[in-house]
């Protein structure tokens, strides 16, 4: 089993920035990928970052892309979201999500999450 916890949430405003982590713990030795999601109210989880566990080909959604870097702390077992320029659609729940290697498209363990709300 591998446990994720996530931090770093919080009230921002439009233009700010922040850094979310995620604390992974237990068998990380078993993890492929590392995955950052998000659901807003009343819309379905998507996808946001991913990045490899040895920290190499982070991947994008559209929607973040050239705001967001995603990146790892091998030292430290966590990952981070760098948050840039928020907007209030970025207002969500951010989940922190592990794959194993023999995974296909999804991912095996989850943390709780962390709220962040961007206000106008």
């Amino acid at each position: 089993q591998v446990q994720l916890v996530e931090s770093g949430g919080g009230l921002v405003q439009a233009g700010d920035s922040l850094r979310l982590s995620c604390a992974a713990s237990g068998r990380t030795s078993s993890v492929y990928k590392m995955g950052w999601f998000r659901q807003a109210p009343g819309k379905e989880r998507e996808f946001v970052a991913s990045i490899s566990w040895s920290g190499g080909s982070p991947l994008y959604s559209d929607s973040v892309k050239d705001r967001f870097t995603i990146s790892r702390d091998m030292a430290k077992n966590t990952v981070y979201l760098q948050m840039n320029s928020l907007k209030a659609e970025d207002t969500a729940v951010y989940y922190c999500a592990a794959r194993r290697p023999v995974t296909v498209g999804t991912y095996d363990y989850w943390g709780r999450g962390t709220q962040v709300t961007v206000s106008t």
